[in-house]
Parts: structure tokens; sequence; C-alpha cells
């Protein structure tokens, strides 16, 4: 993955960071294919009602024309898929080199387990912080951003919430914006449905398990005690059964170079040079597809994705970015302004529960 940049390259990048004229964004828009082929059925993710009443469905928006848009991958699921690119192999034998771009910190919790930063999806400003012994510095970190809109320290303590944003609302309430967005969206979709039915292996009135009209009373619904214990058919009809996208599936990845210029702090320039290295890496890094169950997707082999600068006018220009390209820069911006020391921390049950007790006015 090391590459030696160009002194232009160098220049170009650098200028990303430091000119408050410059591009105000870096933008690929790439097209992806269920790994079954073009048209096949793909899972989006479910989301709960808005009220109690109904059933969990897709997040799809229709169009004024009639065409249905579906969400394959919100903002918030990207940024947590995207996040653990650097975060160090467990296995001595698999290393992963970005994770020397950033400070590993590891939560212990007991029983020799342990959960790292970049696995939690509140990143510094998750509960989970709150109850170790970095609560009091993840405040400090937080306030300063607040007030004086410093983030050195959470580029020292937590870099990746200043690349994929964190808002620290139930304490501080200071909020640092993406400065890495990405989406997967799919146009033009039609909604499909599935059925199935459970067969139970055996006839368990039949051996005296419970009686005849037990099993006639309860098979069926699936809400009854012997169904959810599987001990009678029990059918389900018409359930969620993914979309077919009849237009394009697009991941759609920006680096918004405003939110970042905005960054200020000691050593300024060198910290925002930094967390631009970390968006580049984030932002290249090959996208894992398997999104969930019935939703692997790969990249259209006959469309090739470009990254393009976005001027303030709207104008857009091809920019040579790759993923060798943005590691090498962003190994040298860690070098410059140098990367927080890693930790292990151990939770605290009285810090959480300290923490659930405090008041609004005391958070």
């Amino acid at each position: 993955m090391t590459k030696t940049l160009t002194e232009d390259q160098m220049d170009t990048l650098n200028a990303l960071a430091d000119d408050r004229n410059g591009p105000v964004a870096l933008h690929r828009r790439q097209t992806l294919i269920p790994v079954e082929g073009p048209g096949s059925p793909i899972f989006p993710p479910t989301y709960a009602p808005d009220n109690r009443q109904g059933k969990p469905g897709y997040n799809i928006d229709e169009l004024s024309d009639g065409t249905k848009v579906a969400v394959i991958d919100s903002v918030g699921s990207q940024a947590n898929r995207m996040e653990p690119v650097f975060l160090r192999a467990r296995n001595d034998e698999r290393k992963n080199p970005r994770s020397q771009l950033v400070p590993q910190i590891d939560i212990a919790y007991g029983d020799g387990n342990s959960v790292s930063i970049l696995e939690t999806g509140h990143r510094l400003g998750d509960a989970l912080i709150r109850a170790t012994p970095l609560r009091d510095r993840a405040r400090d970190a937080f306030t300063a951003f607040l007030r004086q809109n410093s983030a050195t320290e959470l580029a020292r303590l937590a870099p990746t919430s200043l690349v994929f944003g964190v808002w620290d609302s139930r304490d501080t309430g200071a909020k640092v914006p993406r400065i890495v967005q990405s989406t997967i969206r799919a146009e033009d979709v039609e909604v499909l449905t599935r059925s199935a039915q459970y067969t139970p292996p055996l006839d368990y009135a039949e051996l005296g398990v419970f009686t005849e009209t037990q099993q006639e009373k309860q098979q069926g619904d699936p809400k009854s005690p012997l169904a959810k214990r599987g001990f009678v058919h029990v059918p389900a009809v018409r359930t969620h059964g993914g979309v077919v996208a009849r237009g394009p599936i697009q991941q759609n990845v920006t680096v918004n170079l405003i939110a970042l210029r905005r960054l200020d702090g000691q050593d300024g320039r060198e910290l925002r040079r930094y967390v631009l290295g970390l968006a580049l890496v984030a932002a290249t890094a090959p996208m894992d597809g398997f999104l969930r169950a019935g939703c692997l997707l790969t990249l259209d082999p006959e469309r090739t994705a470009k990254w393009y600068s976005v001027a303030r006018s709207g104008a857009r220009s091809p920019i040579g970015l790759s993923e060798g390209i943005a590691f090498a820069y962003a190994e040298n911006a860690a070098k410059v302004f140098g990367v927080g020391e890693d930790r292990e921390v151990v939770f605290d049950k009285k810090l959480a529960r300290a923490d659930t007790g405090k008041k609004a006015k005391d958070r």
C-alpha cells in the first residue's frame, strides 16, 4: 500500500486542507451491483415504524414522478462500516497498516473481553466512554471544541470522531460535523414480498406433549406460546422480500472540505492535514459489500468511478486519488502531527450507574 508521493501530489492534497478558497468537497459516485447480477433482489435495512402500531419497513421515498428510491445503507451505517478500517487486527498475522494512523483505545469489560472505541456507535460521545477513566478527558476535549473551537484534544484522543462526526448529546452538547459522508441508494425500485411455512419435525400432540385442542388452537398464530417455541406449524405470509432495482444502485462518498478547514487548535495546519489524511484513507478504502443477509454488493466492473474536486461554482474536475496515494499522504501527515498514545481502560459499573443518575442540569 505504501507509495511515494510526488511534490505536486503533496502540494495538491495540502491545498485541500489549507486553501480556504479552494474546492468545497471531493466526491465519488460509483455504481454497485448485486453479486447475483443486475436486477437481482437485494434486502434494504428495515426500520421500526414512527408509531408503535405498524410493522417495521424499508426506507423508500416516492418522487414526484412516481419513481421510488430505497435507502440501502444510511449515512450512519456507512460510517460505522468505514471506521473499522483503522482497527488494529487482533490476529498478529494480519497486520493492518492503517491502524498505525490513529490511537488504539480498547475498553476492557471483564473475563478478558474488550471493545475498541472504533467499534462504539457514538464514538467519543458514547455512553461506554463516560463509564471509563476517559470520561473527564473526553469531556475536556469536547469542551475545548465547544468553547474555543479547538479540535486538538479530540484529534489526540479519538481522531475518527472528527472524520465521521460525533455529537456529545448526553453531556457537553458539542456537535462535530462529519467530514466523510457516504450513502448507498437504489433507484426505481419495486418492492417484493416472500412467504414461508415452518413445519415441525414431529407431531407433538400425538406424542402427548400437549393436546390436539391446544395444537389446533395455537398453530398458525406466530404469537402463541407453542408457535414461539417451534412446536406447531407457523406460516409467514407476505413478509419483507427485498427490492428489485430497475435503476442504478449507487454509493455516493463526499469529503467535506469546508468542515475540515473549520477545524482549529494548536498546530492547526498540521491538525487539518492529519484529519484530511484519515478522511482520504477512509473514503478510498475498499468497500466490504456484505451489508446484511440478502445484500451482498460488488463494484460494477463496466463503470469506473472517478474522484472529482468540486469548486464553489459547482465545476467538477477529476483529481488523482487512490488508496495508495491516500495512505501515503495520511502516513506523512500522521508523523508530522503525532498520533495519540494507545491505551486500554476499564469499564466501571459505578461510573455507568452514576451517569444514569445525573440530573439534566448537571450533564
